[in-house]
């Protein structure tokens, strides 16, 4: 069986070459633009150059040039906001069936959560199939392969996206996606000041501070790539800690496979005490800087 891997961070990339490894002898990792390729991973690298004034978006057609040279039954790919549409036009070209948010995939059977992590369902794909998934549970697999490097000519797209200007994001703070803990606040949190409790307890615990949409998109109090979310970050650590967050589907996407989840809220009835596995009713402004002190 041949699979496909589409990744933009390395760490991705290792990890879905992993899982790939688990269903297909031959795996190719398809790296557009830039992306950081992990050594032995795969057992090949088709490599797709962006041309000047192109988005990623603007690779489909070249990833469905090349599916249809090298037939891949299987296809895994990481969730983040481009590689959705590139994944997502790559399984219409094929016809093939589309499982999203995959956390464990067993002969055959893919596991994913809907409801914001509410409930579980098991499904089978029926022909070639294409799963969006992290690579939580296979951060510690071996990948294998001799990365054989193939350059893949470029197609031009009918509709391309043009790219009129970039601006480079300067990240702030620990990356989330690597961090073992991440403390994250919700519309619990009345004021931008408020945030600095929050920031102290990051500082004990050696944290990083993530949030949920409205603290980005709605009062821009933190920055966009500390978003957490099903439009957001996607994230994995040992410890979550979510501050004043009340649990909606859109945002426990982005952390329910977090290993321990910790939950503070005034609202006893808050969804995200039916999804932590440890919960204090109680006002954050009050608990945080008690856990703070005690640690």
């Amino acid at each position: 069986m041949k699979a496909f891997v589409l990744a933009e961070h390395t760490d991705a990339a290792r990890g879905l070459c992993a899982a790939a490894r688990t269903v297909a002898d031959d795996v190719t990792l398809v790296a557009i633009g830039d992306v950081a390729v992990p050594e032995s991973c795969a057992d090949e690298v088709a490599k797709i150059a962006l041309p000047e004034g192109n988005a990623v978006e603007n690779a489909a057609e070249t990833v469905c040039a090349l599916a249809d040279e090298e037939a891949p039954e299987v296809v895994f790919a990481e969730p983040t906001r481009r590689l959705k549409i590139v994944a997502g036009r790559l399984a219409a070209h094929l016809g093939a069936s589309v499982i999203t948010d995959v956390t464990a995939l067993n002969d055959g059977v893919a596991e994913s959560m809907y409801f914001g992590g509410l409930a579980n369902r098991k499904m089978k794909a029926v022909g070639k199939a294409v799963y969006t998934m992290t690579c939580a549970n296979y951060a510690e697999a071996p990948a294998s392969g001799a990365n054989a490097v193939k350059e893949v000519a470029w197609v031009e797209p009918a509709n391309a996206v043009k790219v009129v200007s970039r601006e480079p994001i300067v990240k702030s703070g620990i990356d989330l996606t690597k961090a073992d803990v991440v403390v994250s606040a919700g519309r619990g949190f009345a004021e931008e000041e408020q945030l600095d409790i929050a920031r102290a307890l990051c500082d004990k615990l050696g944290a990083g501070l993530g949030c949920t949409r409205p603290l980005t998109e709605g009062v821009d109090w933190l920055p966009r790539e500390t978003y957490i979310g099903v439009s957001g970050l996607t994230i994995s650590p040992k410890v979550y800690i979510a501050a004043g967050v009340s649990g909606q589907m859109q945002h426990m996407v982005g952390c329910n496979t977090a290993g321990t989840i910790f939950a503070i809220n005034t609202d006893k009835n808050a969804p995200i005490f039916k999804q932590c596995d440890y919960g204090i009713v109680g006002d954050l402004k009050t608990v945080l800087p008690a856990i703070t002190e005690a640690l």
